[in-house]
């Protein structure tokens, strides 16, 4: 059986694509068992996915004591091989407290924690313009397998009670709409008047607000076809609000990747960060599009031709 502990901490997108890559590592190492060292507000979500057999919790904010405590509790292991994919002095510093026969870093690493790795892997060949996501598909080749992504990514099933608005209800499957971001500027703020278009041109159509952060939609649309989880979507039930929609569309968020990463159809809104770098992945699936703010502005893109480019997207499915 070979250890490996996969140290990603933190964003929700970013714990996406790693999940990803220990999935393809699953689907091709044999006798792989995969450790994980998150965030406790992402927890869940790695706790839920079939790829993870352990998960290692890092109270970020319980200060040293809680990081001595998180490192206390590696060192417990002998791993045969840590992956260091955030690439900060923090993830370095844990890095460097675990027993390890290998330990493996990015060669993009920031604040000096490049000093504790024994291995750094290389970029892509587009280099620092790769996307995100294939930048941590390198990490595949330190155990033989290849840089790419195999096998379906999968989520242990939950029930929940706001799941069955999705399954139970008329008029097909909902488009999921999650309408905040963690960044301000990557924040769009036309999703009511976009809600408002595609409800008004099908009274069957259901549209489903969701997110970390409590949106209020002002009573404004009709209980049969509209529900709001916003400040009530929960980590664990993600994946499988994500997996009942018949579009997601959505900022550039975590969701927008977990979107991707599980074959859902996705309209991610970007402003200011580069698509090709960020975006759903793989850029070039028909299931993946990408609405971009004149220069990256989010202010100045209107409801109306996300609508129209939605409208002409949608057209392809039918």
């Amino acid at each position: 059986m070979t250890e490996l502990l996969i140290i990603k901490p933190s964003s929700l997108g970013d714990i996406v694509h790693g999940l990803q890559v220990a999935t393809s590592l699953k689907a091709q190492v044999a006798h792989l068992r995969i450790s994980w060292v998150v965030r406790e507000i992402f927890a869940p979500i790695v706790r839920a996915c079939e790829a993870i057999d352990r998960v290692y919790v890092f109270e970020r904010n319980a200060g040293a004591k809680g990081f001595l405590r998180l490192t206390k509790e590696l060192r417990k292991t002998n791993f045969d091989c840590v992956f260091d994919m955030q690439g900060l002095l923090r993830t370095g510093l844990m890095t460097s407290r675990t027993h390890a026969a290998k330990k493996v870093g990015r060669s993009d690493a920031r604040e000096f924690s490049g000093v504790f790795y024994d291995e750094k892997v290389p970029l892509p060949p587009e280099g620092k313009r790769s996307h995100a996501l294939e930048i941590l598909l390198q990490f595949c080749a330190v155990l033989g397998a290849k840089p790419e992504l195999r096998g379906a990514l999968k989520f242990r099933e939950v029930d929940s009670l706001h799941l069955r608005f999705a399954d139970t209800r008329g008029g097909g499957k909902p488009i999921v709409m999650f309408v905040d971001s963690r960044r301000a500027e990557k924040c769009w703020g036309g999703f009511k008047q976009l809600t408002e278009l595609i409800l008004r041109e099908d009274k069957n159509r259901k549209v489903v607000w969701a997110g970390s952060s409590y949106v209020h939609d002002r009573g404004a649309f009709p209980p049969a076809q509209f529900f709001n989880l916003t400040g009530n979507t929960s980590l664990v039930s993600l994946p499988a609000l994500v997996k009942r929609a018949d579009w997601v569309i959505a900022n550039d968020s975590g969701p927008m990747h977990l979107a991707a990463a599980l074959g859902v159809r996705v309209l991610g809104i970007f402003g200011p960060t580069d698509p090709r770098l960020f975006g759903p992945y793989p850029l070039n699936a028909p299931t993946n599009v990408v609405v971009q703010a004149p220069v990256g502005d989010l202010r100045l893109l209107s409801a109306k031709e996300v609508y129209s480019r939605f409208q002409r997207v949608r057209a392809r499915f039918k």
